[in-house]
Parts: structure tokens; sequence; C-alpha cells
């Protein structure tokens, strides 16, 4: 009965586990609600030189604030489905890059096309962050 209960103990454990921002993937840092592709490479830059001991270690990167230092504090976590469409984003943003990139016959030409991708990517997002607190509204 003991070793059952030590392994149950252990097995739930592993569910509420921290997440080691010294060793973690860029993939696993964005799962943290309210840190995206930029902040994860900022905190991958960030301990490259210097040793990330605790969470509150991360207020010495530029951006982060109290509020990003509680979700990871309380480790969370990011709706599946909101991390996949993230990756579904990038994945298409790289692929207009690289579209716009071997179309643009000029520096300049890229510039632009490059700022009107950000441009309409920006107001995407935005646009799906309005839908999805009209929908928290009404509930």
């Amino acid at each position: 009965m003991k070793k059952l209960l030590v392994l149950l103990m252990l097995s739930t454990s592993f569910l509420f586990a921290a997440l080691n921002l010294q060793t973690a993937s860029k993939q696993e840092l964005m799962s943290i609600k309210g840190i995206g592709p930029k902040k994860a490479d900022q905190i991958i830059n960030y301990r490259k030189t210097n040793k990330i001991k605790s969470v509150d270690d991360l207020k010495n990167i530029k951006g982060f604030g109290p509020g990003i230092i509680s979700n990871v504090k309380g480790n969370k976590k990011v709706s599946k489905v909101k991390q996949n469409q993230k990756a579904k984003m990038q994945e298409k943003s790289k692929a207009k890059m690289n579209n716009a990139k071997k179309t643009a016959s000029s520096k300049k030409e890229f510039k632009s096309k490059n700022e009107k991708m950000n441009k309409n990517f920006k107001q995407k997002t935005q646009n799906k962050a309005n839908q999805a607190k009209k929908q928290v509204n009404k509930n």
C-alpha cells in the first residue's frame, strides 16, 4: 500500500512540475501564457550568458514584468489550440517571407513587401485577440 501511495505521489508531481527555464526549448517556453517567439528568444539569449536560478531572474530581461513572471511561477499554459495557431501563423509568415525574398528584385522592394506583411500580420492577430475578448465577454 505504501508503494502505491508513493508511486501515486510521484506521478502527480510530474503533472505539476515547473518548467526548467535553463534547459527549456523555445516551444516549451512559448507554451507559457504571455511568452511568444520573441520573448522565448530573449530567454534563450539571456541564459547563454547568465544562469537562470529562479523565475525572478527573468526581471533582468527587458520586457519581462510581474504579469509574465507570475504566469511562469504559476506555470500558466497557453491552450493547445492557441499553441497550434501560433505555430501555424509562424510557419505561414516564414513561408511568405521566403516567397517575398524570392520575388523581390531589390532590397527596397523586399523591405516594402516585408513591412506590408508585418502590418497584415499584426492586424490579423489583433482581430483574433478582439474576437477572443468578445467571446469571453459573452460567456
